[in-house]
């Protein structure tokens, strides 16, 4: 049985004041501030029957109540209006992304944890592409001195790996020039997961006289190969922690713990938004760790032009301003589309 207008009217009531005050919602405030036609008797009475079907909690005896976990749900899917950010917001948000220097696909994720942290007032967390589907897009050997130089293996997605080699004091400049651009020939427009085994192996056969200098070059794009993690970028880290909501130091250091576990953010990220298109909400314990199921994750996936890169999160306490939050969320995503 759903609810009634009446009971909608006062729950929508309930989860405005409380996303705007972080305090329990008495049936006066409501009353005086909602104009929804009713005694403030009435609405006690309807704030209990909301309670009791598990709509509302209230935190202390005295206090007024506070949406449940199923509170917001409802008021996610039934009651809230969509929100359209201003013309002005818009255009700032468009500008932000017309920096010319934003050429690589980890500048432009960077960037964008900052900008969606700096709108929302919330933590940012993007899952970057995968590795082994990025391309191979060059190798660089940059000589440091007569005996080592810094090899530079980058992807199309902006993935950088470095190491520093030893040269061999026979090799002379042009050599070096060749061989780097042969390597390159051979691994241009490949996936990481294409360079396979066997592909090193028969580079390492072709150049079987250089064998030895370019070693640490293989072993680098094997351990790329090998390499599966995916980065999380995160953005306004400290955002969520002055939320009051997280006054107790325990929730804390459990939030901060879990910003430094990447494949578990990688597994927060990546799970909820499988196969599902548009822009999706997390709420508690719908959340697949229990570091989050205090706290709401708005999800969509982003793509930099029409290729599918990752997902744009942003992580609040359940009290979130849901409606803002998405709007904010769905442009960013399409003006990273645009890209």
């Amino acid at each position: 049985m759903g609810l009634s207008t009446r009971k909608k009217n006062i729950l929508q009531a309930v989860v405005t004041d409380y996303i705007k005050s972080a305090q329990p919602v008495g049936s006066r405030t409501i009353a005086r501030r909602y104009k929804i036609g009713l005694s403030p008797a009435t609405i006690r009475n309807e704030m209990a029957d909301l309670e009791e079907s598990g709509y509302l909690v209230q935190p202390h005896t005295s206090a007024g109540r506070i949406p449940s976990q199923k509170g917001y749900r409802y008021y996610v899917d039934e009651l809230m209006e969509t929100s359209d950010l201003d013309e002005e917001e818009k255009a700032e948000i468009k500008r932000a992304f017309q920096y010319k220097r934003l050429q690589e696909v980890e500048e432009i994720i960077l960037h964008t944890s900052r900008l969606l942290s700096l709108l929302t007032n919330y933590t940012s967390l993007i899952l970057g592409p995968q590795l082994k589907k990025s391309a191979f897009k060059k190798l660089q050997i940059m000589p440091l001195d007569n005996q080592r130089a810094l090899l530079v293996v980058v992807t199309d997605t902006g993935f950088v790996k470095n190491n520093v080699i030893n040269l061999p004091q026979s090799l002379s400049v042009s050599e070096l020039n060749r061989i780097v651009s042969y390597l390159n020939r051979r691994l241009e427009g490949l996936t990481i997961e294409q360079i396979t085994s066997k592909l090193i192996s028969d580079l390492r056969r072709d150049l079987y006289y250089h064998v030895k200098f370019l070693e640490e070059t293989f072993t680098l794009l094997e351990d790329s190969l090998a390499e599966d993690e995916r980065r999380v970028f995160l953005g306004g880290t400290t955002n969520i922690l002055n939320q009051p909501e997280f006054g107790d130091i325990g929730k804390v250091k459990a939030l901060l713990s879990l910003f430094e576990q990447h494949s578990l953010l990688a597994t927060l990220l990546a799970r909820p938004v499988a196969g599902v298109e548009g822009v999706v909400i997390k709420i508690g314990k719908e959340n697949v760790l229990e570091e989050v199921q205090e706290c709401s994750l708005v999800l969509a996936s982003y793509s930099l032009g029409k290729e599918v890169m990752g997902t744009v999160g942003i992580l609040g306490p359940t009290r979130m301003n849901y409606a803002r939050t998405v709007a904010v969320v769905q442009q960013v995503v399409d003006q990273l589309g645009k890209l």
